[in-house]
């Protein structure tokens, strides 16, 4: 059967009509009525009295770039949120975004929107403005079970800074990994069933939501160049890059996942199986001779993984050791085009941190991890090295009854010797109202993942207010 285009599954229910193949495309109506139809069926009878809370926060920034001063962001982001609850204990959470950037590379129409679901899309009001629903969830218990249905960020892992196990919502990549997660993360429509099954809490996920990591295009301030990630054609060689293959039928591309979770022996210990779509799509590439010259054709395309690990961690006086370890069924990496035509090699990778924090000086917060990752099966010509190492090292301390932090964060990766150091100094005026300078600096080997960035340091002066 031919393949359905979101046009046509558009125009289907514009009409009234639905589709369906193998399950079928799910559009953001039929999104909005399977919500309906939720809280009609949770919330009927009991539920007679609604409490609304409205709250919010207002955030400014103004990012100046150090090589050659001149503004790399003048941001302002608007973020609305309504609690309705019900006099039953469920209770419904709504999240917009309303974001805007004048300066071109960061705009919201820098993005490349095709990795985005139809009913996870933001709106783009123009290149600079930006509009989405954030979350939209309804929360509550069900007898023994917790539910939590809609569109939701899952967190997994313990790591800071980077990821491991923290792959079940993809990231926007706007700023690489500048933006807080929270912020950078990307909500997906999900059904989350909790419950307690012995000593373990239990949590099983099933997300028919077909939305991936959302990446910079290819003039965009914070645009991929590294060899880890982009291949490049040889000089005098086009390069002709096709639009992303994503995975859109509703039942079998979705992604599920399992988390059993207890505390032995003084141990916060998780045990995680995820079956997803990697939210990096592999970029094949081959070669074409055609009448105007050699072009190489880079395909995209999404690909399956078994993610199985697990997370621990334990307090042992001022001390604090965490860590989490991922395998990763099938990854696929970047190989030099001598050794590989496609560009591509398959392997499982194992993934893992090991975290250490310190608080043993008053208002002070000192941490370091190490994180690894190994490609079990290397092939000749693999870009990037067969073991990884990044070291993260956190430094912060609070001042003035906690109203004043500052605080480094140093990421570092040992095997190309290039970085990132964030200093930030945050001023809490009052209870609802903060102001920052901070600093992002990269350093290193422009063809590491942080040396590609060379020339985007940056001071950020920013304001946020909650209301």
């Amino acid at each position: 059967m031919p393949k359905v285009s979101q046009t046509t599954c558009s125009r289907k229910m514009q009409s009234g009509g639905a589709y369906s193949r193998n399950g079928g495309c799910m559009t953001g109506a039929k999104h909005t009525v399977l919500v309906v139809l939720l809280l009609s069926t949770v919330l009927d009878g009991p539920a007679s009295a609604v409490e609304f809370d409205f709250s919010g926060s207002a955030r400014g920034r103004l990012a100046i770039g150090t090589d050659e001063p001149e503004l790399q962001s003048t941001e302002l982001t608007l973020m609305p949120e309504v609690v309705s609850r019900f006099d039953n204990g469920w209770k419904l959470t709504s999240i917009g975004r309303l974001r805007t950037e004048l300066v071109d590379g960061l705009r919201p129409g820098n993005l490349d929107r095709k990795t985005y679901g139809p009913a996870s899309r933001p709106g783009l009001l123009r290149q600079e403005v930006e509009v989405e629903l954030r979350e939209f969830h309804l929360q509550g218990a069900w007898g023994e079970t917790y539910l939590t249905l809609g569109k939701q960020q899952v967190v997994w892992g313990k790591a800071d800074g980077l990821k491991v196990l923290d792959v079940v919502n993809p990231q926007s990549f706007r700023e690489f990994i500048l933006e807080d997660f929270d912020k950078s993360r990307i909500p997906l429509w999900t059904v989350n069933i909790e419950r307690s099954v012995g000593n373990w809490d239990a949590q099983l996920i099933w997300i028919p939501d077909h939305t991936y990591h959302a990446l910079p295009d290819r003039d965009a301030t914070y645009a991929f160049s590294s060899p880890r990630l982009v291949p490049s054609a040889p000089p005098g060689v086009s390069v002709d890059i096709r639009s992303v293959d994503r995975p859109d039928r509703f039942l079998m591309d979705s992604d599920a996942g399992l988390r059993l979770s207890t505390f032995w022996k003084g141990w916060d210990i998780s045990l995680n199986y995820l079956y997803q779509y990697d939210n990096f799509p592999v970029l094949f590439q081959r070669l074409d001779v055609r009448p105007t010259g050699p072009v190489v054709v880079i395909e995209p395309r999404f690909e399956r993984t078994h993610v199985i690990g697990g997370t621990f961690s334990n307090a042992f006086g001022d001390w604090v050791v965490r860590g989490e370890l991922g395998f990763f069924s099938d990854r696929f990496f970047r190989t030099n085009e001598t050794a590989d035509r496609d560009g591509i090699t398959k392997s499982s990778e194992l993934s893992g941190v090991l975290g250490l924090d310190w608080t043993g000086i008053e208002d002070t917060f000192l941490s370091a991890q190490l994180f690894q990752s190994w490609v079990t099966a290397p092939s000749a010509g693999l870009v990037r090295d067969e073991l990884d190492t990044n070291l993260t090292f956190l430094v912060r301390r609070d001042f003035f009854n906690d109203t004043l932090r500052a605080e480094v964060l140093w990421i570092v990766n040992t095997n190309d010797g290039d970085g990132l150091i964030r200093p930030k100094i945050a001023y809490e005026w009052q209870d609802n109202l903060k102001t920052w300078v901070g600093a992002d600096i990269f350093y290193g080997d422009r063809d590491g993942l942080f040396g590609q960035f060379g020339n985007n340091d940056r001071v950020i002066l920013g304001v946020e207010w909650g209301y």
